[in-house]
This record gives C-alpha cells, sequence and structure tokens, in this order.
C-alpha cells in the first residue's frame, strides 16, 4: 500500500447485510472494513465470509481500498476467516486484538501459506494494554504490516475503572500507539465514535484526532463520512502553503537561505511539503 493512499474514512461494514455491502459502493470512503467480527452474529459467519470474498472480488468498488476483518487469533472462525480472506485478495486483512510481534508473524505465515497475494497486507488492531505496551515491537514485525487500527472500545472497557466522558485517560495509550506507527513508518487510524446522533462530538474527536497525528479515522456510520473526509484532508490553506513553500525552495537553491512568508524553510518543511501535496493529489484522483 502506498505511502499515500487516502485513509480519512474507513467504514465498517457487517458482511451479513447484502444492503450494506451494495450501499458501501456508492458511499464517498477511503476504505472498506467488510466486518466478519463484532457485526456479524455467529450463525451468520460462514455465509458473511462468502459474502465479503465476493464483494472484494467484485471489482465494483471504484478505487476504495477494501478490506477484511477476521475473527480473532484463537476463535472458531479465524483459520477459515484467514484461509478466505486471503484468497480474496482484498488490500488488506484487518485483524482483532493483535497483543504481539509473534502473534505478527503468525498471522503473516498464515496469510502467505494461504496463498495472499504481495498487495494484501496485515492491518493490526491495537485494543488492549498488553498491546499498547507492545506497540513498537508488533508495528515493526513485519514489511506485510501497513497499518495499526485502535480499537478504542475495547481499549476504554481495559482502562477505565468507570465510564468517564471524552478520551483523556487513554491519550497516553493513543501517543504511545502513534509513536510506534511513526517510528516504524506505517499508518494509523483513530478508533470509532459511537455516539451517531452527536455530530459535534464526533467533529470534535476528529479534529483531535487529527491534531495528534492520526492518519484518519475508522467510522460505523455513513453519517460520519463527510466529517471525516473534511477533517483527515489536507487544508486549502495547507496546500497553498505547500506549494509555496516548493516553488520558494526550488527558486532559492543554491542561494543559502530560503524563506517563505517570513519564514526560513529547511529540508523538514520541503518533506512535509511534499508529503502534504501527494496526500491531496491521492485524493483528488480519488473524486
Amino acid at each position: 500500500m502506498s505511502e499515500f493512499t487516502p485513509l480519512r474514512s474507513v467504514l465498517y461494514m457487517p458482511s451479513s447485510n447484502e444492503k450494506a455491502l451494495e450501499k458501501a459502493k456508492t458511499l464517498p470512503i477511503d476504505g472498506v472494513i467488510f466486518d466478519l467480527e463484532d457485526a456479524v452474529a455467529p450463525d451468520a459467519k460462514p455465509s458473511a465470509r462468502e459474502s465479503a470474498a465476493a464483494a472484494v472480488a467484485s471489482g465494483e468498488y471504484g478505487r476504495r481500498t477494501l478490506t477484511i476483518r477476521v475473527n480473532g487469533i484463537g476463535t472458531q472462525w479465524h483459520d477459515d476467516d484467514i484461509r478466505a480472506a486471503a484468497q480474496a485478495g482484498p488490500n488488506a486483512v484487518v485483524v482483532p486484538k493483535v497483543n504481539s510481534a509473534a502473534e505478527v508473524g503468525q498471522l503473516v505465515d498464515a496469510l502467505e501459506k494461504a496463498g495472499a497475494p504481495d498487495h494484501t497486507t496485515l492491518w493490526a488492531m491495537i485494543e488492549t494494554p498488553v498491546a499498547i505496551l507492545d506497540a513498537l515491537a508488533i508495528a515493526r514485525a513485519s514489511q506485510r504490516l501497513s497499518v495499526l487500527v485502535m480499537g478504542t472500545n475495547d481499549l476504554v472497557k481495559e482502562l477505565y475503572a468507570e465510564h468517564v466522558p471524552g478520551r483523556a485517560p487513554i491519550l497516553p495509550s493513543l501517543h504511545t500507539a502513534l509513536l510506534a506507527a511513526r517510528a516504524a513508518g506505517i499508518a494509523i487510524l483513530d478508533g470509532v465514535y459511537n455516539d451517531v446522533k452527536n455530530i459535534d462530538g464526533f467533529l470534535a474527536e476528529c479534529e483531535q484526532g487529527r491534531q495528534m497525528g492520526f492518519d484518519g479515522k475508522t467510522l460505523i456510520h455513513p453519517g460520519q463520512i463527510e466529517g471525516a473526509n473534511a477533517a483527515f484532508a489536507p487544508s486549502e490553506q495547507a496546500v497553498a502553503d505547500a506549494r509555496g513553500i516548493l516553488e520558494a525552495w526550488e527558486a532559492g537553491a543554491g542561494s543559502g537561505v530560503v524563506t517563505y512568508n517570513g519564514r526560513m524553510v529547511e529540508n523538514l518543511h520541503v518533506e512535509s511539503a511534499t508529503r502534504t501535496l501527494r496526500i491531496h493529489e491521492a485524493i483528488t484522483a480519488l473524486q
């Protein structure tokens, strides 16, 4: 997966719901997680597995990043899910509750033995205390691991002694996972926001996630897509500044000191501006 593949909005879709799978073809989302885990009842999991594989193979989702979330390691469905997902060849296989680098290795081996194509990467969900403590080892465990996904609901359940509004108690955990992703050079997605009717709260959490450094947000309702897309895309001003920085750098090559709008421009600013424009171009290409 390219460093500049947009992942502003990644929507969980229950693979047992054919109407939801059909609707996802028309939604302005960057990515889809065809879910076989929490959103699917036990007796519906085999048919949901078939539906998810068929959706990936259909070619009807345009340029969206397509992933399949399997059931966790140790569950009765996991091995069959891995085999089916590998053979379907999505952009990624999402695995819940990944707790160690050893588990990453186990998952990669299983995917490769099942025939997963080279383009199928692994997304590891970070949603337990031990995963937070081992986040860097997990993030660096395999070249096939391309994204960390925060499972904030489970993390909250593990860490909160009682219900606390907002995310203050888990901010250190989020920062730890973010640092791990950045150190490993991979993407990281913020967790879901549960109160789908509270748009202001959702937008505030998107802004918080963007400021922290997340690449995008996982979603549970189509009504959240627009807000996530706007929050995690470079603003018009950011794009204009990026272009200005690159133009100033090119014009000032060899002069020793380069400035843009009165600010000194260094290599790190050029790298940041280049990344901003590449992300902007990738988002534009999706439209």
